[in-house]
Order: structure tokens, then sequence, then C-alpha cells
């Protein structure tokens, strides 16, 4: 069973059941396979855009041959969705880059999406690797975070920087940044409130805490991570659109995979803004965030031989 298969095991149901009784019976690929594979791929939450993409790029490729095996037609199909997540054309996903010292990863998102949690499991892997990693609770807003943000802190063993509740959460980033100098520490995450009234709060706030964090490190932040929910669907693309308009979002961790049918949302949303996602989470415990795989991540949702079973 590969990583990502508890994650994308819903989906793949779902695909499959409607792809199955799309071609049951036929032996060719026609225009009525067509719309139901199109119908597949949007109900997954793909997006109409992207999902017509691939539609069209099928269709120039069965045009030349018509008569296919099922098998064929999801190994186009996957063959196809392999290349529009592909942005750069390398095989290897690099989440970190330690030439940086301390490498700070600013994490943005609204609340609910496993913000938090996914700072927390990000220390974890870290810690695995022998980093030596500190923590920045700047969603001052919200007791619950950073008190959350402690419990995490101290189940992966990462240090963690806070103030008062209503602090200025770009105090908060200084100190942080700050710290990680004088610690030696390798990588510090700075956590940032998820509920601002509107989009110029936002960006006031974000490039605030950016440009306190570039007095201590000039090239700070290093990585602005975006966490997204996945099982919200199109909610998910309207939150990818706004944080990218309100700060240069660099790259992407999707959550809560595991309990949803909409894991196309991950290939809509990579090929709709263009930006990597480096992370997935496929479960709760502190090990079930991954960093994401391309391939592996297609291969797990387009491998149709465990439903025939």
């Amino acid at each position: 069973m590969g990583i990502f298969d508890k994650g994308t095991a819903k989906t793949k149901q779902s695909f499959f059941q409607r792809l199955s009784r799309a071609v049951m019976g036929r032996s060719k690929v026609d225009d009525d396979v067509l719309d139901a594979i199109e119908e597949a791929l949007v109900s997954s939450d793909m997006g109409v855009d992207t999902t017509l993409k691939v539609i069209d790029r099928l269709e120039e490729r069965v045009e030349k041959d018509k008569y296919m095996s099922f098998d064929e037609l999801v190994a186009l199909l996957r063959d196809e969705i392999s290349k529009l997540i592909d942005l750069d054309g390398t095989e290897e996903v690099v989440p970190f880059d330690f030439s940086h010292k301390p490498y700070v990863i600013m994490v943005v998102g609204v609340n609910g999406v496993g913000k938090t949690t996914t700072i927390g499991k990000l220390a974890a892997m870290l810690r695995e690797q022998g980093k030596k990693v500190i923590v920045g609770a700047a969603d001052t807003f919200r007791a619950a975070a950073v008190d959350q943000l402690q419990v995490w802190a101290d189940r992966a063993g990462a240090d963690i920087v806070r103030q008062n509740m209503g602090s200025d959460p770009a105090s908060v980033a200084f100190d942080t940044v700050k710290a990680a100098v004088a610690r030696g520490a390798d990588v510090a995450i700075i956590d940032t409130a998820g509920r601002l009234h509107n989009r110029i709060d936002l960006m006031n706030e974000l490039t605030k805490i950016r440009n306190v964090m570039r007095k201590v490190i000039p090239d700070a932040p290093h990585d602005v991570l975006l966490v997204l929910d996945g099982s919200t669907g199109q909610n998910a693309f309207q939150q990818a659109k706004e944080f990218s308009r309100a700060t240069d979002v660099t790259s992407l961790a999707v959550t809560k995979l595991d309990g949803s049918a909409k894991g196309g949302v991950v290939i809509g949303i990579v090929d709709q803004f263009k930006i990597p996602i480096k992370f997935i989470g496929i479960g709760e415990g502190i090990d079930d965030l991954k960093v994401f795989d391309r391939q592996e991540f297609v291969t797990s949702l387009f491998t149709p031989e465990d439903l025939k079973k």
C-alpha cells in the first residue's frame, strides 16, 4: 500500500465507480464515455477549467485509437494528469532548502484548515531529520491557536516563541527569527492569523510580518506555505485565489484528503495557480503529513486494479 492510498481511497472509489458504469459494455471511446469521464473529474472537484483541459487532451489521443480497453483508457488519463501537475519537469519535490540557516517558513491559511496541526507535523518531520526547529505563535488573536501550537511544539520537541494574547503578530515573528539565529536553529516556522476581515487587512498583516523578519534575515521568509483543506473542494480554490492575491504564496500543503472524495482539487489547484504542493495530509497522526510526490499521488488515484477485486 502506497503512502497516498489512504488519502485518495474515497476519491478513487467514487471516480472508478462512475468510470466503470460509463465504459461497461462499450467497445470504443466515444462522446458518451468522454462525457462520463468529464463528469467524474468535475465530481472529484478538479475544477471545470482543468477538467476541460484533460478532456481536450484525451480527445486528441483517442482520435488515433478509439478502441481502447478500460486499463488503456485509465493509463492515458493517468499520463495526461501527471503532465498537468508537473510544473518544473523534475521528479523530486524538495520540501526544505537547508542552504538557508535558519530556513524560514511563513504559514498562512484560514482557520479550520489544519494550519496549526500542519505546523506541528512539519516540526515533527524536521526533528526526525535531526533539525533544530523553532516555531512562532504569531496567530495572537486566538488563545486556542497559541495553546494548540504549544502542545504540538512539545510533542515534536521544538522550541516555541509566544507572547500574550492580542500581541502584535509581527513582534512575535521578529522575536522568533531573532531567537532562531541566536539559538542556531535550522528552521523557523511562523504561524499567522487565519481570519482577518478583508483582503487589505490580510495583505497589510502579512506584509508587516515579512518586513520585520527581514530586519533580522534579509531574504526571509524563504517559503510562504498556504495550508488548504482538501475536503472543502471549491472553497479551497477560493482560498488559494485570495491568499495568492494577498501575498506571494510559494508552496501548498493540502490537508484532510483521507476523509474526502474530492482529491481532484489537488490537481486543479496546481494546474490553475501554478503553485507546487509540498505536503499532503492523509490522517490525524503526527506522521500523517507526507512530502508530496506527484507521480505516486497520480498513480494512487488512477490505478484501478484494487477496485476490480
